[in-house]
């Protein structure tokens, strides 16, 4: 039996084309299951009754089985999803005023080993299929429907894993996510961050997500030290892509920048960091870094995160602290993934069978 959540509209269309059946079935099922939210083949009621019988032998409509759920006090939620080999994967979800914001993850594990980042202390275990980076919204979506709580509205691929280094099952997800016949998000609502994998982010157009890249440090020899790829992958190649990319007359490529006391959060390194992104038009987060018992770095004092802030804005740069959410309980920007590294904190630990709770209608 076939995940659903892995097939893209014209993939679903060339499957039950090959049955002699109307290809037009594909899209009713794809209304159903992404724009009302029907995970139930024998409700599905312009579809007729046989028909509904053999795409439920066909097709798997599961969501993934919540592990484990962590509430964080700023509000946001941690899940702990199960895949069908053992393996975990965690998925946050961050309500604000006006939007719910879901953050999933793309590979358990991560081989980019940037030294901040508790997700390449595990290693790479594997990459997440389709049908698993879709699952996380699917199965968040149920979660969320079923607590009564709002739907999520945007979604950044900013969880485990790099998605530019599990390119082919990321871009089939952003289709599945984008297409009008199901849920139909924009791609204004959909971030993809890289550490600046060029092959991966030069496959990618305007209109494929919003683009966020990892920069962390303006000179190589930081950025080295804190992210090893920039070995292969240097900032003046970075700058040359962007200045490079073909986009709209609205878009901005992220720049995202984690604060890590003594390392890059000086007015030298914001003064650096100006005179790099002085000619392009670009929108910078600053990350306050999150510590953990598994990396050697420590937050910045507030007032240095503010004066580093007060200097980008002072030369007219668009520039925000980024609040990290669900510092508490392990799921802020750098920390998934504890639980593969038995940290109690994150209340993981290595991957085993667990007591599980699914929001599915299994199918």
């Amino acid at each position: 039996m076939e995940d659903f959540y892995g097939l893209t509209l014209s993939h679903l269309e060339a499957q039950i084309g090959a049955l002699g059946k109307e290809k037009y079935r594909a899209r009713q099922l794809f209304r159903w299951v992404y724009t009302l939210s029907n995970l139930d083949f024998s409700e599905m009621t312009n579809i007729p009754k046989g028909l509904r019988t053999v795409f439920s032998e066909m097709f798997s409509l599961a969501t993934m089985p919540v592990a484990e759920e962590r509430h964080s006090r700023d509000g946001s939620t941690k899940l702990v999803l199960a895949a069908k080999d053992g393996y975990v994967i965690e998925t946050v979800i961050m309500p604000e005023k006006n939007r719910v914001t879901l953050c999933v993850s793309t590979q358990i594990g991560c081989r980019m080993g940037c030294r901040f980042c508790v997700t390449g202390k595990i290693g790479f275990k594997r990459n997440l299929s389709a049908a698993e980076i879709v699952g996380q919204v699917i199965t968040v979506r149920e979660y969320l429907r079923k607590a009564g709580k709002s739907p999520v509205t945007n979604i950044v691929f900013m969880g485990m894993g790099e998605p530019m280094d599990n390119i082919d099952n990321v871009t089939t997800a952003l289709d599945i996510l984008k297409d009008q016949a199901g849920l139909d998000l924009s791609y204004r609502k959909i971030t993809v961050s890289s550490v600046g994998l060029l092959d991966g982010l030069k496959t990618l157009d305007a209109k494929s997500a919003v683009l966020a890249i990892s920069l962390n440090a303006a000179d190589d020899e930081t950025r080295s030290m804190l992210m090893p790829i920039n070995r292969l992958y240097s900032i003046g190649k970075i700058m040359d892509f962007v200045r490079g990319f073909k986009g709209t007359k609205r878009t901005r490529i992220t720049f995202e920048y984690i604060l890590i006391k003594g390392v890059n959060d000086s007015l030298d390194d914001a003064k650096r960091l100006a005179d790099l992104l002085k000619d392009v038009k670009c929108k910078i987060n600053l990350i306050p870094y999150n510590p953990s018992s598994h990396t050697e770095f420590e937050r910045p004092e507030p007032q240095q995160v503010d004066r580093f802030h007060q200097y980008l804005l002072d030369r007219y740069f668009t520039v925000i602290i980024r609040d990290s959410r669900g510092q508490d309980v392990g799921g802020a920007c750098g920390q998934l993934g504890m639980g593969y590294l038995g940290d109690a904190a994150s209340h993981g630990g290595t991957p085993r069978k667990k007591r599980t709770t699914s929001p599915e209608v299994t199918s």
